[in-house]
């Protein structure tokens, strides 16, 4: 079966969505928390950032309003490669995370090439 949308997803939810986090509010939490050593938290900074400058950041995310994205699973091999690191980062300091493939996302409000952004109210895609 093919699939359209991916998400790497941790088991505890936001406190803003009632949704699981995402790998990006994964990773941030255990840099916050002082989980992270300094040369893993560089090798998650670099991550993040080379999202930051290669990917649109989508407008419903920017607005605050309650949303998750999923990566489109035709244009993540590239973003699979630079992720990967991240995962790994999760997987040495032992923080459960699933990796979801779907067709259905819900309702979405933003789409690029890349991802696309979905509604969430009370920790459900709407």
């Amino acid at each position: 079966m093919k699939y359209k949308y991916m998400r790497i997803q941790g088991r505890e939810e936001s406190y803003i969505t009632k949704y699981p986090k995402g790998i990006f509010g994964m990773c941030w939490r255990m840099i916050m928390d002082g989980i992270m050593n300094k040369e893993d938290e560089e090798i998650f900074r670099n991550i993040d950032r080379w999202f930051k400058d290669n990917l649109p950041e989508p407008e419903p995310c920017k607005n605050g309003e309650l949303v998750i994205t999923f990566f489109k699973v035709e244009a993540t091999e590239e973003m699979r490669r630079i992720i990967e690191p991240a995962m790994e980062l999760l997987d040495k300091y032992e923080h459960p995370y699933d990796v979801v493939y779907t067709n259905f996302v819900g309702r979405i409000v933003y789409e690029d090439e890349w991802q696309v952004a979905v509604q969430v109210e009370n920790g459900e895609i709407i």
